[in-house]
């Protein structure tokens, strides 16, 4: 849940007046309420969606984890490559306003078509409608993503009001990350607790809020508009730097006979040489931008694979049930406690230990990320051991199961090998399961099952004490058989894969004795939250019911048979039961165990992920802007969302290939990528020479800083 740093590129100029009482006393800008107003609702707004975006791309839209991975990736990274035009239409002929206005009207539009796309009563083609307002968020909260922060400086007046400036940037900050954590924690409770449209959940909902919230940012923007002071379009950077560039590769491939000691020099016919000498002093910064993107790569998942993840653990704490999605809010929150504690407290330690550059720093954070990345995999493989085992390749699975209040014991014998038998003990209201019977294609059985222990019982309907005859089973399949009076009577291909949304599923086996309907249903403090109606003398519930987890109790004909049982998350339960004379009987089977690994074990890879953040993204974008000269910082900002962009990218490339059948292998992956890209970037660390800051230039940095992360850290010097 991260944002990357912003800069204010271009605040205006002013002489340098060093005697201090000729300088005004000026008011705050009464202006920055509306601005800081604004970036609050537009964080809320975009992290909100986010936060919730992968469980609905896979659980409403019903995109598989891959595809669901995907399109996530690409949206972040469409959010950290339009920044490039929003700069580019700002500086060049809008100006930051007019930039800001139009393109959060477009985001609005895409918050408010996504909501509608999640309503099922509108009929609107869900997929479709979903990605489109994506690709509408994504121009406008990237557009206006180098503008917002830029415009808030634009509203000083320099140095005069230095003190003020930094004053903005700490209710900037705040405002971001207010915004970011209260979205997070509530939007995955609206989308989970609130069910709407005949569903248990209301996910429809849960983006309308963002969409008001975007709505609320626009109307405060454009109520402080007559006390904003708007700069007109100054110009872009990029924009030049790339003419630039394109100029000298064209002039280096047509001048044959022309020698030149670099290759921008190329350019000096057209361009003067402060632009291109600061050019080359840029480019010596961007070269260690190189082997960025794959922490970002790695940063990114939170909101992807490891929600994915969070949906296979338990998250019972007490009475609390923490949702998947909000595991996501311990990185703001995180974020906020690390930044101090670091400045106070490891950075000076690490100063004594020789740690005295930020790409040293940068070093072990990259360390830490591919660190994190281990602890994802290890807890991967934990559980693993808690999936079912879904059918297979030349194998079947059997599940028996006895409606009756007795038990029942039988045989299976193979009848193409008659010495192969099974023998089966089936309890009452119970399940016998073989989850490995040697198949190919289907494989018959004849059976005898003895229902002796039932006619003790006083049971009646029971034609005999012994009864024969056949079943199958089919390779690669699930296959459940029911037995009642009459020995087996029905067949179903079972479902036994844990739900898409991490609910509870529930099916319903009840034998009746007679031809009148009767309702199976789950209660809760006299509320009913799952009724079945079964009909005829026998009936199974085709279909798995999905429900919230909770302590329910069991009626079955308006009779309570069962209370407080539990029904987990992850968990696949079957009911089974008979209606026998009046006498009513049900219990709960569990064929799939519900998650046992709590949620709460992935606290430690969130935290040294967000370790890594504050020391190689914190402390690597200042080191890029306090070593570029002033005239670049605004190319240095462009490059650096490219690098968040191509990151996005690495992940994208990785699931849509699939070299790997489990997800801990491919989180070894990008540990291991990490820390093959770690020690590339400190060999070109090693190399680099910093340069020192010129006095003049120490305003615009000290005015850098990140969305989230806060002020830029001046624990580091630039000495080696």
């Amino acid at each position: 849940m991260s944002e990357r740093k912003i800069s204010i590129n271009e605040i205006q100029d002013h002489p340098d007046n060093d005697a201090e009482e000729n300088q005004k006393k000026m008011k705050y800008p009464k202006s920055i309420f509306f601005i800081v107003s604004n970036e609050f609702c537009e964080r809320f707004s975009y992290y909100g969606m986010r936060t919730i975006l992968t469980l609905y791309l896979k659980n409403q839209l019903m995109y598989s984890s891959n595809t669901s991975t995907v399109i996530y990736h690409v949206f972040s990274m469409m959010v950290y490559f339009f920044p490039l035009f929003g700069a580019m239409l700002a500086d060049s002929l809008l100006g930051k306003f007019r930039t800001i206005f139009y393109l959060s009207i477009v985001y609005a539009i895409g918050q408010i078509l996504l909501s509608l796309s999640a309503a099922p009563p509108l009929g609107l083609p869900s997929r479709e409608c979903s990605l489109l307002s994506l690709l509408l968020i994504a121009i406008g909260t990237g557009g206006i993503k180098p503008c917002v922060a830029a415009f808030g400086g634009d509203q000083f007046m320099l140095p005069q009001q230095e003190r003020y400036l930094s004053t903005f940037f700490s209710l900037f900050y705040f405002s971001i990350n207010s915004g970011s954590l209260i979205s997070s924690f509530l939007m995955p409770i609206i989308r989970n607790d609130i069910a709407c449209f005949g569903e248990n959940t209301c996910y429809s909902l849960a983006f309308f809020v963002p969409a008001v919230l975007m709505i609320l940012s626009i109307i405060l923007f454009i109520f402080g508009k007559p006390l904003y002071k708007i700069v007109k379009p100054t110009g872009n950077v990029v924009l030049n730097v790339s003419k630039c560039i394109s100029h000298a590769i064209y002039k280096k491939i047509t001048s044959k006979n022309v020698k030149k000691d670099y290759w921008l020099d190329y350019a000096d016919d057209k361009y003067d040489k402060l632009l291109i000498n600061d050019i080359k002093a840029a480019l010596q910064v961007m070269i260690l931008f190189i082997p960025i993107p794959i922490f970002w790569a790695l940063f990114d998942q939170q909101g992807s694979r490891w929600t994915f993840q969070a949906t296979r653990m338990n998250g019972e704490i007490g009475n609390f049930l923490l949702q998947p999605d909000q595991m996501q809010v311990f990185n703001p929150f995180l974020v906020l406690a690390f930044i101090p504690l670091f400045e106070t407290c490891l950075y000076p330690i690490m100063m004594k230990f020789g740690f005295r550059t930020p790409l040293r720093i940068m070093v072990i954070g990259g360390f830490l990320a591919a660190l994190s990345f281990v602890i994802a995999a290890i807890v991967e493989f934990q559980l693993e051991s808690t999936y079912p085992v879904l059918p297979s390749k030349d194998f079947a699975q059997l599940r028996i199961f006895n409606t009756l209040n007795c038990s029942i014991e039988g045989k299976l014998r193979d009848e193409n090998e008659l010495s192969q038998e099974l023998s089966f003990i089936v309890k009452s209201m119970d399940m016998w399961e073989n989850k490995y019977i040697k198949a190919n294609g289907q494989k018959n059985f004849s059976y005898e099952v003895n229902f002796k222990t039932c006619n003790e019982a006083g049971i009646t309907n029971i034609s005999s004490n012994k009864i024969n005859g056949s079943i199958f089973v089919i390779e690669a399949e699930a296959n459940s058989w029911i037995i009642t009076p009459e020995g087996f009577v029905d067949y179903y291909k079972d479902s036994i894969d844990k739900s898409r949304t991490g609910d509870p599923l529930v099916r319903g086996l009840i034998f009746v004795n007679t031809l009148k309907s009767i309702s199976l249903e789950l209660m809760k403090d006299g509320t009913s939250f799952l009724k079945l109606m079964m009909n005829g003398t026998f009936d199974k519930n085709e279909e798995l019911n999905s429900i919230k987890p909770n302590i329910y109790d069991i009626h079955l004909n308006g009779k309570k048979v069962q209370s407080n049982i539990p029904f987990k998350l992850g968990g696949v339960y079957t009911i089974v039961g008979s209606v026998i004379e009046n006498k009513t009987n049900a219990a709960m089977v569990t064929v799939t165990d519900p998650n046992s690994v709590h949620i709460l074990w992935l606290i430690p890879q969130y935290v040294i992920i967000t370790m890594s953040e504050v020391m190689f993204s914190v402390t690597g974008l200042e080191f890029a802007f306090t070593q570029a000269p002033s005239s670049m910082k605004s190319l240095l900002q462009a490059c650096w969302l490219l690098t968040v962009a191509f990151g996005n990218l690495i992940v994208v490339i990785v699931a849509e290939v699939s070299i790997f059948n489990r997800q801990a292998y491919e989180f070894l992956l990008f540990a291991g990528l990490m820390f093959i890209d770690v020690i590339i970037f400190a060999v070109m660390a090693k190399l680099y020479k910093y340069v020192n800051t010129p006095e003049n230039e120490e305003i615009t940095e000290n005015i850098q800083m990140d969305e989230k992360d806060g002020i830029v850290n001046k624990a580091f010097k630039n000495d080696q």
